[in-house]
């Protein structure tokens, strides 16, 4: 059984009532924003590295590497944390490291937006085997989508030619760094057989897109209330996921 304790009461009051926008509707930006925080030094040096790139999606490719090398994962519950904070740090969630990725992108002109989807919190119990009755039931996941050549493309298609198989959610590999390898879907629509990870059976809900992560998590919340953040956070903001780094 997992938990409601660690969830917010507030957020899943608020899902209630909130209806999706169509994805057409929203339409991204490149502003910065309280998350967002690419006018910080930090982000633009990593924005830098990339503008030599010939094409955004190559430059969102290097970023990628880069952070997927230079932010070590951790499980941290703060995904409001500005990217500038996980930059200096050096470490980050998943959540974390793809709002970094987003800042980046939208340091080099490339406008972005999230999707919001509860994903079944079973999906990370592989990852904490022993604690399975503190998982929260329900885990909100902004999935985060670029502007490429008219086109809006996930951060799962990311990638061209990807391996298929699929993703445990377990060991040294996180979703974030997955991605580069396998194509990671959230719904089968479009999808060729034996070309991309399928995560559909997973998703609990479809909140609809966002302009950004900020607009997302101040309409739904996070995952974990403020008590369970804050008394967690000391510990898994520093428990390594164990992804192995590799070179840019």
């Amino acid at each position: 059984m997992t938990s409601r304790l660690l969830m917010s009461y507030d957020a899943q009051a608020k899902r209630a009532g909130v209806p999706a926008r169509e994805a057409e509707d929203v339409v991204g930006s490149t502003r910065a924003t309280a998350i967002l925080d690419h006018d910080d030094p930090l982000v633009g040096a990593v924005a830098r590295r990339v503008l030599s790139e010939a094409t955004p999606r190559d430059a969102l490719r290097t970023a990628h590497r880069l952070i997927a090398r230079d932010v070590r994962p951790v499980y941290s519950v703060e995904d409001r944390r500005r990217v500038s904070r996980t930059l200096r740090l050096g470490r980050g969630s998943c959540s974390q490291r793809m709002a970094a990725l987003e800042a980046v992108a939208r340091a080099v002109r490339v406008r972005t937006r999230v999707r919001g989807l509860l994903v079944d919190g079973t999906f990370w119990y592989p990852r904490f085997p022993r604690l399975k009755p503190f998982v929260p039931e329900q885990v909100l996941l902004a999935w985060p989508e670029f502007r490429i050549s008219g086109a809006w493309v996930p951060i799962g298609e990311l990638f061209d030619a990807p391996e298929p198989g699929g993703f445990a959610n377990k060991g040294g590999e996180t979703l974030f760094d997955a991605v580069a390898r396998t194509g990671v879907r959230w719904d089968t629509c479009g999808t060729a057989p034996g070309t991309a990870c399928d995560l559909s059976a997973q998703v609990v809900a479809d909140l609809g897109h966002f302009d950004d992560r900020d607009d997302l998590f101040a309409r739904h919340g996070q995952t974990l209330c403020w008590t369970a953040r804050t008394l967690t956070e000391p510990v898994l903001g520093r428990w390594s996921a164990g992804a192995s780094r590799t070179a840019a």
